[in-house]
């Protein structure tokens, strides 16, 4: 498998697998304690992203900040997409139980599989997210869970960013809930717990 990760089986009677995703210049590391605050029974697949960008790990380029390289951002899509299958039958988990949880870059990943691929996850928590296409057609998310966690006072993903993505996954028939903090870009453990009740709420 290509991706440098961490797999940590959860308890047999949840088929859960989190999918944990860090932001610009963090590891496989970062998210580990946010898992064990949303479902410390479930699985733990948390990948590092395979690009760097001024020795920082990433998930895709970016020609500059807040603007991607779509080419790039398409083809990693596919590779975590890829990753994910032969993780799936290294670990012994099924695909259909995976749930994302991503900060930033990695909530841009994560947004980006379910931008491109059908049933690539279950749900995901995408803090602090930005819409990673514009003017592509969605895959049918019907019943699909979708929780955001945003900044009103981002300078990177402002509110509006967030308005707009929300409606894109709407459209696709998902069911998508905000929480809005009133700080900037960091990720805040009241975003983490909301999205712990939003989780308990669509997920279990």
């Amino acid at each position: 498998m290509k991706m440098k990760h961490i797999f940590r089986e959860g308890k047999t009677d949840n088929k859960n697998v989190l999918l944990l995703l860090h932001g610009t210049g963090g590891t496989e590391q970062d998210l580990l304690p946010i898992a064990n605050m949303i479902d410390p029974d479930a699985s733990i697949l948390s990948v590092r992203g395979n690009v760097s960008e001024n020795g920082m790990p990433r998930f895709f380029k970016r020609l500059r900040e807040g603007v991607f390289d779509e080419e790039d951002l398409i083809n990693r899509t596919k590779e975590l997409d890829e990753f994910l299958e032969e993780a799936a039958e290294a670990y012994g988990f099924d695909r259909e139980y995976v749930i994302a949880a991503g900060y930033s870059n990695g909530a841009n990943i994560a947004g980006s599989l379910l931008f491109h691929i059908e049933n690539s996850l279950k749900g995901a928590m995408l803090f602090h997210a930005m819409v990673p296409r514009r003017n592509v057609e969605l895959p049918d998310l019907t019943g699909k869970q979708l929780f955001i966690g945003a900044g009103e006072n981002d300078p990177i993903c402002p509110p509006e960013e967030t308005k707009e993505l929300k409606e894109i996954f709407e459209n696709a028939g998902a069911a998508v809930e905000v929480f809005w903090e009133k700080f900037g870009h960091q990720l805040t453990e009241a975003e983490v717990q909301e999205a712990k009740k939003w989780y308990d709420k669509t997920q279990k």
